[in-house]
């Protein structure tokens, strides 16, 4: 089994740059069905997720070329397969991406329910009332979904219950060759959506409105040319270091992003008393104070994400007084936390709040990954702890990270990778 372990104590320093956005790259992967013929991806992240998605677009007829670890190109004029594997989406939430696009090229889709990580519900109730908006037709059995336009896809006004990331990105893909215009209101506003919405707009399409609530798509009955189109950088990524440094106090530059897609974090991080300069793609962070306490509550963007809740609970966990973390978006996010709590940490759950309780050290300790970014943090912790930490289940975060370990040891950090024995842990 492999772990990573992390000796404490070591201060940070020097710069770390953050790779493509996994959340924009899986997506844009997905878009290139769209386009017969060879679309060119570059920053893209070499993480476990991407690997998979290549799989699943390979399963469908594309190819793939990888023309350096960051540069993709892939060739999807002979996919003509719209049934997806489920043994490889059932690995990754992202598997229903492919939903969108495939019901624009051919009419039809058939795609195994969502895997990933363990940390809430992935129902996909708003994807299918949006699309089924648009003239298709479902049927769900023996773990599959069965998607069919029989009359073509026809542009029709949506209104989401929720800003879901997942059921804009797949209305915005199916929409692009719908009879007419498509108006999707209460859509998700995160960068990624922004990214998706640029490519396919280079590809042909009409797409106004993107960052807004309110996504207006013209559909159109050309077909779409592939495109070459950098990955914007990971915001998660980023926090997630921009954490790191922050824990420890010690002076870091994180670069490769728009600090802008990180707002109300940093905002929130200031008021904790850390210290951040920003440029137009990168943030200096340093702190000479001890953290303060303060409430945080995870929503869509522009709001707080939930990507970086695990992230910011260790660093509350090691903060002046007490607040509360409220968990809006996914219902099990807090599983993270009782490993924490083998640390050392001081928290209550109630819910979908979590009463944190500062401490004034962390001690080293045995946790298991529970997640992705839980994962992560649980590392993090291991930076400031006493002794040594190790963090077992790290497949989680090969999904999410790119060279996670050299990373963290090329600012300084006490880590490896290793493998050991299952009775040790």
């Amino acid at each position: 089994m492999e772990v990573i372990r992390v000796e404490g104590g070591h201060p940070l320093g020097g710069e770390v740059h953050v790779e493509g956005a996994k959340n924009s790259a899986l997506k844009l992967m997905a878009a290139s069905i769209l386009a017969p013929g060879e679309t060119t991806l570059t920053n893209v992240p070499d993480i476990a997720d991407v690997h998979v998605m290549g799989k699943v677009l390979k399963r469908l007829g594309a190819t793939i070329e990888v023309v350096d670890a960051h540069t993709l190109k892939i060739d999807a004029s002979v996919v003509n397969k719209w049934e997806t594997p489920y043994d490889l989406v059932v690995q990754m939430r992202a598997s229903t991406a492919v939903l969108g696009p495939l019901l624009a090229r051919f009419g039809r889709a058939v795609v195994a329910m969502p895997g990933g990580c363990n940390i809430g519900a992935r129902k996909i109730d708003m994807h299918i009332l949006g699309l089924e908006a648009l003239g298709v037709h479902f049927e769900v059995d023996h773990g599959n979904i069965y998607a069919s336009a029989p009359n073509g896809l026809v542009g029709s006004a949506v209104t989401l219950d929720f800003a879901s990331v997942g059921a804009t990105e797949n209305l915005l893909m199916a929409s692009v060759h719908a009879k007419g215009t498509t108006t999707i209101d209460n859509a998700a506003r995160e960068p990624e959506i922004v990214d998706l919405a640029n490519m396919l707009n280079e590809m042909g399409a009409c797409v106004r409105g993107a960052g807004s609530p309110v996504i207006e798509v013209r559909g159109t009955s050309e077909e779409l040319h592939p495109v070459t189109h950098a990955t914007v950088g990971d915001r998660i990524e980023a926090g997630t270091f921009i954490a790191m440094a922050a824990l420890t106090g010690d002076e870091v530059t994180v670069s490769g992003f728009d600090p802008v897609h990180l707002g109300l974090v940093l905002r929130k991080y200031e008021q904790m008393g850390i210290q951040i300069e920003r440029d137009a793609t990168s943030c200096v962070v340093r702190r000479d104070a001890p953290l303060r306490s303060v409430d945080i509550q995870t929503l869509p963007f522009p709001g707080f994400p939930t990507d970086m809740q695990a992230q910011t609970m260790c660093l509350l966990a090691l903060a002046d007084g007490n607040c509360i973390v409220t968990e809006n978006v996914f219902e099990n996010r807090f599983i993270f936390a009782s490993e924490l709590k083998r640390m050392g940490a001081d928290i209550t759950i109630e819910g979908h709040h979590a009463i944190v309780h500062g401490v004034s050290r962390f001690s080293g300790a045995q946790v298991k990954s529970p997640d992705l970014r839980g994962g992560a943090a649980l590392v993090m912790a291991g930076l400031v702890a006493d002794g040594e930490t190790t963090v077992s289940d790290i497949h989680h975060i090969d999904r999410g990270y790119e060279c996670f370990v050299e990373k963290l040891q090329g600012i300084g950090a006490k880590v490896e990778r290793t493998e050991v024995p299952d009775f040790e842990l």
